[in-house]
């Protein structure tokens, strides 16, 4: 079923012009998320040895340990959740150029989640098994449907989600803390099998076993899917309250979010942090989304403050107009720089230099990326994927 609507009247934008902060923000969040990401390519086992081994275990015994459990405590679940705001957005946009030129809802745009879905999908088979567009695909098409629905029915479920998504990550944790009770000690680690296979596998191998362990390797988008309709719902009440635009209002309302977020994000990061391996999924799945909102404060207020885009505003703003492109790109080549099938340097280097080659390969990407994006788009005006996406639409 769809509905001809009109546009809110209290949207910022719906002129149609652009938001320069969300290109920034989306480039960070999509960076961001590589902070995160390029040490499941580094690890042992990659994508598997996150289940088997956990993860954040670096510890505080030496500068390196310090210097790994900070720079994943940073990034753990908060760009990711930045970028899931975003995304609902830009879902909050499209409903609203929808709107003005008076086409249905949701239309054409549910043929752009089921194609994200695909990309998403021949992203996770061929390049990385902790792939984020296959969920929001899904809860897009939900979504998409609320906003067509009143501002109370979008508030109900916005509370309804997050209520859920709080008491399953609470029964959890509580499951985890009483079974890490129950153990004499010593732990699992990651099986040589999987360790060989991403260090020295065939690339049909590893697809093979990313197939053969879809279920599992599919499960975060499933047990975080009532937090991805809140931070989605959340985006749009942001989006449509004026949380982006750079006016008296947005910086008033950034300024809160900053307050806010980091104010209750960063002391339930830190006891999350000191409470161990068993308070994994309060840190990153209910702490980091607060940070997440505190994250987008903080870089409101420093865009605020630039007067003329030096090279890291307009990198970032480069990734943020390519951030399809540059999320798969970004994956593909940490794939092929720590994996068997290619350089193969997390079996090469392992923990010699561990953790500051690690973060040098997480440096050497971002600029990569930012540098690249930028050439890119002085001769196109979209990333290779968005090309790409726009003309099957067309079809």
């Amino acid at each position: 079923m769809t509905q001809t609507l009109r546009p809110p009247t209290h949207s910022p934008g719906t002129g149609g012009g652009r938001l320069p902060l969300l290109d920034v923000l989306r480039g960070t969040a999509i960076l961001g998320t590589l902070m995160t990401n390029v040490w499941i390519f580094a690890g042992p086992g990659a994508e598997w040895g996150i289940l088997q081994n956990g993860a954040g275990n670096a510890g505080y015994g030496s500068v390196a340990a310090v210097a790994e459990s900070l720079f994943q405590l940073v990034a753990n679940g908060k760009f990711l959740s930045m970028l899931t705001i975003l995304f609902g957005v830009g879902l909050a946009i499209q409903f609203d150029s929808a709107a003005r030129r008076g086409q249905p809802w949701p239309g054409r745009y549910k043929w752009r989640a089921l194609f994200l879905f695909a990309e998403g999908t021949v992203h996770f088979v061929l390049v990385f098994a902790w792939d984020v567009l296959m969920g929001y695909a899904v809860t897009a098409l939900l979504v998409a449907r609320l906003l067509a629905r009143s501002e109370r029915t979008r508030r109900r479920v916005m509370w309804w989600a997050g209520g859920l998504h709080l008491a399953l990550m609470g029964a959890f944790t509580a499951l985890l803390v009483g079974a890490g009770q129950e153990e004499d000690g010593g732990g699992g680690g990651v099986s040589q099998r999987v360790v060989d296979l991403y260090a020295h596998g065939s690339y049909p191998d590893q697809i093979a076993f990313r197939l053969e362990n879809a279920l599992a390797l599919r499960l975060e988008p499933v047990l975080s899917f009532g937090l991805l309709v809140l931070l989605f719902l959340l985006g749009v009440r942001l989006f449509r309250a004026g949380a982006f635009g750079m006016d008296e209002t947005g910086r008033r309302i950034r300024a809160r979010m900053l307050g806010w977020g980091l104010g209750l994000g960063a002391p339930l990061t830190v006891a999350t942090a000191v409470g161990g391996q068993d308070f994994f999924l309060l840190g990153r799945y209910c702490a980091a989304p607060l940070m997440a909102v505190g994250y987008i404060g903080v870089i409101g207020a420093l865009v605020s403050r630039v007067r003329r885009p030096g090279p890291l505003t307009t990198g970032l703003t480069s990734v943020g107009r390519t951030a399809l492109s540059s999320y798969v790109l970004q994956n593909l080549l940490c794939m092929l720089l720590c994996y068997g099938i290619g350089l193969g340097l997390a079996d090469r280097w392992g923990d010699a230099g561990r953790p500051w080659w690690v973060m040098g390969l997480w440096a050497g990407v971002c600029a990569f990326l930012m540098i690249g994006s930028t050439l890119w788009l002085r001769r196109f005006s979209t990333g290779p994927l968005e090309s790409v996406q726009k003309w099957a639409l067309r079809r």
